[in-house]
């Protein structure tokens, strides 16, 4: 699964992560400095402020027949055309296997 997000309000991401962490400051079992850390995280990259408030478990925890084994986050700023017919998978996208059924 890949998801493409536009972030239309880079501010207002980082406003939610920062208001989420100071809320969960209010948990003793969450130390200090961890707080600190992701204070820092979120205001210093956007794409870390999103992921402060998506958990992939919660997108499919409700999917039947699914069990999120692993999660894994990057990003990067790309120029996205959905309308673009250069827009599509290039070969880091493709997976050799089904490159071999494909070809039959």
């Amino acid at each position: 699964m890949e998801l493409i997000l536009e972030v239309g309000d880079e501010q207002a991401v980082t406003g939610a992560a920062l208001r989420r962490i100071a809320d969960e400051a209010a948990d003793p079992r969450v130390p200090a400095a961890e707080r600190v850390h992701a204070e820092s995280a979120v205001t210093e990259d956007t794409a870390e402020a999103l992921a402060y408030l998506v958990d992939p478990f919660d997108l499919v925890s409700g999917v039947p027949g699914v069990e999120l084994q692993q999660a894994s986050w990057s990003s990067e700023q790309i120029d996205y055309d959905a309308d673009s017919p250069d827009w599509g998978l290039d070969e880091d996208d493709v997976d050799e296997d089904d490159e071999e059924e494909a070809a039959g």
